[in-house]
């Protein structure tokens, strides 16, 4: 299996658990440099088999499968919802 065909199945993986992929983490987990890196993720969003969307906070690029990103996002919103209610219980 060819490098770009890992990172898309990882992609897509990723995006059926609920979870953005964020670009910077593709060189890191795929060990090619971050040229190669954006090489693969432009065709993979050129082909249509993907989506992406900047991080509010960061800027970064997340990418995931073409179609979830709303649902990926509300998913994001809940996990975070749960993890502050879960932190101030603890609290009190």
């Amino acid at each position: 299996m060819s490098t770009e065909q890992k990172i898309e199945k990882f992609i897509l993986r990723n995006s059926k658990s609920g979870f953005f992929t964020k670009v910077s983490t593709i060189p890191y987990k795929f060990e090619i440099s971050e040229s190669r890196a954006w090489d693969i993720v432009g065709e993979l969003l050129s082909n249509g088999l993907l989506e992406s969307i900047h991080d509010e906070f960061t800027g970064e690029m997340k990418l995931c499968e073409t179609g979830k990103i709303y649902s990926i996002m509300d998913l994001e919103r809940k996990r975070k919802r749960e993890k502050y209610s879960s932190f101030n219980k603890k609290k009190k």
